[in-house]
């Protein structure tokens, strides 16, 4: 910004110099052009004097000493064609002025005064010659003057308007800081109310809706922590129920899916209340032990689960119960859109650059409408959260979630790449 700022200013300074400083030049042209002929004028006035005597002699010498102490060569043609003075040749202005015309005329090589003089044998002419050089003497240091002067005027602009913008960017910098913190989910970032009237405004506004943010967090978090902690009483009086099954074997996994449901909601109130910062974990770990938990209800569903993961450790950059949370929403994909008895297979593999790659594969009708993993798009009974928990757990690990077709294009295959 402040470089366009600099360059406006140099734009419209150069036109202002420039509308200046041209008519100027040719004012002083035209000036310094008239001074010249003004000057040669006068003095040609002395020579007229002379010749008015008719004393043809004291012409010659008024002449020839003219012609020493002044820079313009005179010449005065006598009615019977003798020339007197500096050699020149007789024009038709000249021819003209014999008729008894006194003007001044534009020559090859500069500008040239007739004065007609009556005498009693006819009309002498005299002749003053002013060159170019004499015409435009001074104009060239008079333009190098202006130049001079139009490029400090210019500089003096260019230095004003970059600490102009300096001090008008100053505040600008520190409220796209501020932003960027606030972008960052650093919700304490505030902007200091400093510069034009207008920034102060917009820093004022920008401080009312982090403060907003924040309060509307706050009230989700509190919502969030509420709501799953009225699931406590239920969640207890579905362990009361199980605890009171007699068959060993229908218990027990109960009692896991129902220890399973718990621990979501003690870590949905942990995270509402305590919302922690992004961590790492070993991926080969967490997606083992949430394959080993979604098997059993493989077995009960008839569905063959292959599992291909490569050892641990394998670092990513995002939490355990993030990973876990995004582990169980694509295997309940699975579960939810393909029917019982088909088979799905769970790949691990690191990825290059660093970080994982989590394929899983099944073998159902694949994707027809990959709108129904729309945040917010509910279909066939479903909540409407589709696979965001797992889309937002990419992003957060610097990957991203990826659908396409199942190996040889049968069924379905979600990516899931950690960084």
């Amino acid at each position: 910004m402040r470089a366009r700022l600099t360059l406006l200013v140099a734009a419209t300074a150069s036109l202002i110099l420039l509308a200046f400083a041209i008519p100027m030049g040719f004012l002083l042209h035209s000036n310094a052009a008239q001074s010249a002929v003004n000057s040669a004028e006068e003095e040609g006035q002395s020579l007229v004097t002379t010749v008015i005597s008719g004393d043809r002699a004291a012409t010659q010498a008024a002449v020839e000493t003219f012609n020493v102490n002044r820079p313009y060569p005179a010449t005065v043609f006598w009615p019977d064609g003798t020339l007197i003075g500096a050699e020149a040749p007789r024009s038709n202005a000249v021819e003209y002025a014999a008729l008894g015309n006194s003007f001044s005329a534009k020559v090859e090589g500069g500008r040239e005064i007739l004065f007609a003089v009556g005498l009693a044998e006819g009309v002498a002419v005299v002749r003053v010659h002013v060159d170019d050089d004499e015409l435009t003497e001074g104009v060239g240091r008079s333009w190098a003057l202006i130049a001079v002067i139009a490029v400090a005027l210019l500089a003096f602009g260019l230095i004003a308007a970059s600490l102009f913008a300096g001090r008008l960017l100053v505040p600008l910098n520190d409220l796209a800081a501020v932003s960027h913190r606030l972008a960052n989910g650093d919700l304490e970032a505030r902007a200091d109310a400093a510069g034009p009237s207008e920034l102060r405004n917009v820093g004022t506004a920008l401080n009312t809706l982090a403060d907003r943010i924040k309060d509307l967090l706050e009230a989700e978090r509190e919502r969030v922590a509420d709501l799953s902690h009225r699931l406590r009483t239920p969640l207890t009086v579905l362990k009361l129920e199980t605890e009171a099954l007699g068959d060993h074997a229908q218990r027990e996994p109960v009692e896991q899916a129902v220890a399973e449901v718990e621990r979501a909601v003690n870590a949905a109130i942990q995270d509402a209340r305590n919302p922690a910062e992004a961590g790492t974990c070993d991926a080969a770990a967490v997606v083992a032990e949430r394959v080993e938990f979604w098997s059993a209800l493989a077995e009960d569903t008839a569905r063959e689960c292959r599992v291909r993961l490569v050892p641990g450790p394998l670092p990513v950059r995002l939490s355990a119960a993030d990973l876990a949370a995004a582990m169980d929403s694509l295997l309940a994909n699975v579960f939810a859109h393909t029917p019982d008895g088909t088979a799905f297979e769970v790949r691990l593999a690191p990825r290059y650059g660093g970080g994982a790659t989590v394929d899983v594969a099944d073998e159902g009708p694949g994707l027809p409408n990959l709108a129904v993993f729309n945040r917010g798009r509910s279909e066939g009974g479903s909540t409407g959260l589709g696979l965001d928990i797992a889309r937002r757990a990419a992003a957060a690990s610097g990957g991203q979630l990826v659908f396409g077709q199942g190996p040889g294009g049968v069924g379905a295959l979600i990516r899931l790449e950690l960084g």
